[in-house]
């Protein structure tokens, strides 16, 4: 099956293993958080296994692996490889040696297990209130209820106890992974330049394309130096009225002697090396919305503005961003996170019956620095709130409420108030670039991380996985 997440569609061999991705979010799988791609058999013995194992998971196998104290069987590497060769059949690539796929699938379980176990003891827990909103989460986003997901999970042969152990374990991965790794990365002003050399640097870098708008003062060939000078003259007026904050499509349309100003003047994205060179050379150094002219041509004066660009390197030039508010609470000794849940869950209804105003639940209530001005956040670019977070507002249509959201902050509560396509400035670009690099850097962290804590287990290779 498939499961379509933001801008990409990833393939998983049942449904159960899909979910964790979509549960967790891209944004999570591309930060380093190594996924499931099965539901294989449960721990069998230790700590970990002994604190989220369910009963009916334990079997009877020959052990092919021990770590610290926890065994991994024969069948549960199996299972494992059989899921991922499903994997790979339906993405239509070719299928590794048997023997190669084994290994590959006990050292991951090596790393999960390992993982867990540190998990476990530094006493992160799951309550049930968070996997059933996972549970929910999961559902929403494959576009189901929780019937429906529990009938597509019988199909794949995944029992609930089973598919409830997974998504314990991997939000439990999640948190440990949030408190090791991510709370420790910091993203200089070097790195974000160093990430963008490397970007424009890339082979990808070929690839730029910009958008233009475009007012042409005709100057014909006949014309004296008089006419010439009364033209520029006209010419200067409009890139100053457009360069004060006029509308240039406006302008474009009152004023341009070129046939794309009846349409406001835009000259379409294409291709850099099909615009005229004179055209690249002004506006090169100008940033998306940069305005420059008049400059001459033998056409006669132009006057540009940059529209949009498309560099090639993955850094955006325009994006959909999101105007949000949120109430935020944080459980505590009083508060558990059930009781949270169950808070927002009460205040979104009571806002949809007309009872209460969101803006004031959040100025009573929320613990967030936004509660002063209602939860409001503003307008906000992709990749500016945790994936959780991210996913959440994706879903809504504007004036909707969430279910409540679980994240490493707390528990949110959100409104999307609007949504619109916005060009990007160079700060603005440069902010997307910084998350860009943050999540480099946290995959390169997360690497070292998992290296070092899989280098201080206990590992002992008994059988080879047949």
């Amino acid at each position: 099956m498939s499961i379509t997440m933001k801008n990409h569609t990833v393939r998983f061999p049942s449904l159960a293993a899909g979910a964790l991705c979509v549960l967790l979010g891209s944004g999570a799988a591309a930060q380093g958080l190594r996924l499931s791609n099965s539901l294989g058999p449960a721990p069998a013995a230790g700590a970990a296994a002994a604190a989220i194992a369910p009963a009916s998971t334990q079997q009877a196998d020959y052990i092919v692996a021990i770590v610290n104290s926890e065994p991994i069987t024969n069948s549960e590497v199996n299972l494992r490889a059989d899921r991922a060769a499903q994997q790979i059949a339906q993405q239509g690539a070719a299928q590794p040696p048997r023997d190669l796929l084994l290994r590959q699938v006990l050292s991951r379980l090596i790393n999960e297990k390992a993982q867990l176990q540190q998990a476990v003891e530094a006493g992160i827990k799951i309550d049930e209130a968070t996997i059933d909103q996972a549970e929910e989460n999961v559902a929403r986003q494959n576009n189901t209820d929780l019937a429906g997901l529990h009938r597509r999970m019988k199909a794949d042969g995944v029992s609930l106890e089973r598919f409830r152990f997974d998504l314990r374990n991997q939000l439990m991965l999640l948190r440990l992974r949030e408190r090791d790794v991510e709370s420790r990365v910091r993203v200089t002003d070097q790195d974000i330049d160093q990430f963008i050399r490397e970007q424009q640097t890339s082979d990808d870098a070929q690839g730029a394309q910009i958008n233009l708008q475009h007012v042409l003062v005709l100057v014909p060939e006949s014309a004296n130096p008089q006419q010439i000078a009364a033209l520029q003259a006209r010419a200067q007026g409009i890139a100053d009225r457009a360069k004060g904050g006029a509308d240039f499509a406006v302008l474009a349309r009152e004023n341009s002697d070129a046939p794309e100003g009846r349409s406001g003047g835009l000259l379409g994205l294409r291709p850099a090396d099909r615009y005229p060179g004179l055209f690249l050379e002004a506006t090169n150094n100008l940033p998306v919305g940069g305005i420059v002219g008049p400059v001459r041509s033998p056409a006669g004066f132009h006057i540009l503005k940059v529209v949009e660009r498309q560099n090639g390197s993955g850094i955006p030039t325009q994006v959909t961003q999101n105007h949000a508010r949120h109430i935020l609470l944080r459980p505590t000794a009083q508060m558990s996170e059930a009781a949270a849940i169950a808070r927002l869950a009460d205040f979104k209804r009571r806002v949809a019956a007309g009872q209460a105003e969101f803006d004031a639940l959040a100025k009573e209530f929320s613990v967030d620095g936004s509660a002063k001005q209602g939860g409001d956040l503003g307008w906000a670019n992709p990749g500016q709130f945790v994936p959780e977070f991210e996913e959440a507002i994706e879903a809504l249509k504007p004036g909707q409420v969430s279910d409540p959201v679980v994240s490493r902050f707390g528990v949110h509560l959100i409104q999307l108030l609007e949504r619109r396509e916005h060009t990007l400035n160079q700060r603005e670009q440069r902010d997307m670039v910084r998350a860009a690099a943050r999540e480099k850097k946290l995959e390169e962290a997360y690497t070292t991380w998992a290296q070092e804590l899989r280098g201080r287990a206990y590992v002992e290779l008994r059988e080879v996985p047949q």
